[in-house]
């Protein structure tokens, strides 16, 4: 069993940044592929970024590819989602998903995949 933690969420300005991160706990943490989903009121849960256990690996969306990076540190057993350039449609509730197996390249994109979830952390990009 994990346990998902996130934090560092908050309202921001558009084309500011911020850090988000996502403590786990339970199970080996570098074992686990790590995932960033997020859902915006009305919309279906989307897929943000993903990581591989050992960091080697890493899987964005187009809407977030060249002013996001995923990464982590596995001595802290925490995922973060470093976040630039924001705008207001990045608003909404983020995730942190963990699974411990994912064969599949497409796997990582898949929320359906994913065991663990967090509670989730509110962003706001105000214009």
């Amino acid at each position: 069993q994990v346990q998902l933690v996130e934090s560092g969420g908050g309202l921001v300005q558009a084309g500011g940044s911020l850090r988000l991160s996502c403590a786990a706990a339970g199970g080996t943490f570098s074992s686990y592929a790590m995932g960033w989903f997020r859902q915006a009121p009305g919309k279906e849960r989307e897929f943000v970024a993903a990581i591989s256990g050992s960091g080697g690996y890493t899987y964005y969306a187009d809407f977030v590819k060249g002013r996001s990076t995923i990464s982590r540190d596995n001595a802290k057993n925490t995922v973060y989602l470093q976040m630039n350039s924001l705008k207001p449609e990045d608003t909404a509730v983020y995730y942190c998903a963990a699974q411990g197996t994912l064969h599949r390249y497409s796997d990582y994109f898949a929320k359906e995949r994913y065991k663990y979830w967090g509670q989730g952390t509110q962003l706001t990009v105000s214009s």
